[in-house]
């Protein structure tokens, strides 16, 4: 009897660790390539939030470790948008809309990076690309978790073309953490 109870009280903590850690598993980022993003894009559109960064960046370190790792701005983008990590200075090829962009020296960074900030270089660089037919949208600096919603809500509810940015922000109210 008291083997049974030792065993019986055993598979319930068993059960109650694996219940709770299912529970609080933490969901990730799904950061895709930009190719990956625009293959997608085709047979489900949705915007693409690119997160354009170097190596060296210190604030682009600290989105990482306080913006990005937020549940709820997790969930939303993975949901709402293909998100793309994307090293401003990789000395890779990078494809995108038909043409290749290639590690300019004279910058010392990727001609994509170049183009989908209309040359103003700075890091981080948080862009949207509401559609393959829109231009890209470079909002450039650290985003807390509050400005990070009001852009992904702005450019994932459609606002954007029938919204100003700034009258849409004058009656947004944060609700992530």
């Amino acid at each position: 009897m008291q083997k049974f109870c030792f065993y019986s009280a055993l598979f319930f903590l068993f059960i109650s660790i694996s219940s709770f850690q299912q529970k609080n598993a933490k969901e990730k980022m799904n950061w895709i390539s930009l190719e990956e993003a625009e293959l997608k894009m085709k047979t489900e559109p949705r915007p693409i939030l690119i997160d354009l960064y170097t190596d060296w960046c210190g604030w682009c370190k600290v989105m990482d470790r306080k913006t990005y790792t937020s549940q709820d701005l997790i969930k939303y983008l993975n949901t709402n948008f293909y998100t793309v990590k994307l090293n401003a200075e990789t000395k890779s090829e990078v494809k995108w809309k038909g043409n290749i962009y290639k590690f300019n020296p004279s910058y010392k960074t990727n001609e994509i990076a170049i183009s989908l900030t209309n040359g103003e270089l700075a890091y981080p660089t948080t862009v949207i690309i509401p559609s393959l037919n829109d231009d890209p949208q470079p909002i450039s600096g650290m985003l807390e978790v509050k400005e990070m919603e009001m852009v992904a809500r702005y450019f994932a509810e459609r606002k954007y073309g029938q919204v100003s940015f700034d009258d849409y922000a004058k009656n947004f109210k944060p609700s992530w953490k």
